[in-house]
């Protein structure tokens, strides 16, 4: 990349809570945070309610709840200290949208009902980031991405484009994704990849797919100026590579070696938090990958899937507040039950963040305590 860019504010809510001291304290247990769901009769990662901004407050009953819970955590950025200028810019996405409204409205319209005034406006993909920029009155470029479970890793590469082009001083980053309905689980059911129990995301022994759905979203506010930072993202890479399947990547993970290889440059690197889906030939190939680029030397390896389930278009953020955490609190947060491999006394400077993808795309960001 052309120039570092700085994490001036990252804001994420999740199965583990919307407070800082709530989510330490959830990685420091080595519990999961999956509770079995007696409705979709699975194990999932859900937000609780309280977290999510009032639904009688002006207009947000009519939004999906992926919005609501993006605008639940632009309401923290507003409250903060950080100026927000009119011309800052908003890059955010889902893998899948507004699921809830979209499901429910779907649904509706096949029962020969009344299809809802305002449908389409709030199932479009744009919805999300329009009303964060909305909240923030940051009306700077406005840009939804979706680019499955890399959409948040994708909607950061779009802001550091902007911020190093020099066309924004100042950019928000993230994803949202609130889909545990019954047609999103009937789908990965039918892959074949949801787990029959708790998650082992990163448990490379796993003899079958372990994969648990969560919902969350994520929120960071990027500068091309340190101001007030501590952690800079100082690499980016990113990948695509030919499939034979439209659910798979390869078995040694191509794409991910081309972006850690472009993220790290020549930087040692401390530890890496995996993507980690929980399926067992998607932790594989991503290890694999890890091997080929690392060697003898590899990292501290981690997830946070087995703890807050996998949030699809929010991951990669989810994934950048733990990293945050362990730089700034020197605590690595171990795959439990399950073994990281590495020297855990090691001092943590410089961490990997890895996301990846149907379509056999994948993205590595290379965070450092400035």
């Amino acid at each position: 990349m052309k120039k570092a860019v700085y994490i001036e504010e990252i804001h994420t809510i999740s199965a583990l809570g919307i407070e800082e001291a709530e989510k330490r304290k959830g990685y420091l247990s080595g519990q999961t945070a999956l509770r079995f769901n007696d409705e979709l009769n699975r194990f999932t990662g859900a937000v609780s309610d309280k977290h999510l901004l009032p639904s009688d407050s002006k207009y947000h009953a009519k939004l999906d709840r992926t919005v609501r819970l993006a605008l639940s955590l632009s309401a923290r950025m507003r409250q903060s200290n950080t100026s927000i200028t009119d011309q800052t810019g908003v890059s955010l996405g889902s893998s899948r949208g507004a699921t809830e409204l979209l499901e429910g409205d779907l649904q509706a319209f096949v029962n020969k009902e009344d299809v809802r005034q305002l449908s389409s406006p709030t199932t479009t993909m744009g919805n999300i980031s329009s009303w964060v920029a909305q909240d923030l009155n940051a009306f700077g470029p406005n840009v939804e991405n979706s680019m499955t479970c890399s959409t948040a890793a994708q909607s950061i590469l779009t802001a550091v484009a902007y911020l190093n082009s020099d066309m924004c001083a100042q950019f928000v980053a993230g994803g949202a994704e609130a889909a545990l309905t019954p047609f999103t689980m009937a789908q990965l059911d039918r892959l074949g990849i949801y787990s029959k129990a708790e998650s082992q995301a990163g448990n490379f022994d796993k003899l079958e797919n372990t994969m648990v759905l969560g919902e969350g979203a994520g929120l960071m506010l990027l500068s091309n100026e340190p101001k007030n930072a501590k952690y800079a993202i100082e690499g980016v890479g990113y990948a695509i590579e030919a499939i034979a399947h439209p659910a798979a990547l390869s078995s040694n993970g191509s794409c991910f070696q081309k972006a850690m290889t472009m993220a790290k440059g020549d930087h040692e690197i401390d530890a890496i938090v995996m993507h980690a889906p929980g399926t067992k030939q998607g932790d594989l190939a991503e290890l694999k990958a890890i091997h080929k680029v690392f060697g003898k030397e590899t990292p501290l390896l981690t997830n946070n899937k087995w703890i807050i389930g996998h949030t699809f278009g929010a991951s990669m953020l989810l994934s950048l507040e733990m990293a945050i955490f362990m730089l700034e609190h020197q605590e690595f947060y171990a795959v439990n039950p399950h073994k990281s491999s590495g020297n855990q006394n090691v001092q943590l400077n410089t961490i990997l963040v890895n996301s990846a993808g149907f379509g056999g795309n994948a993205v590595s960001l290379l965070i450092r305590k400035i």
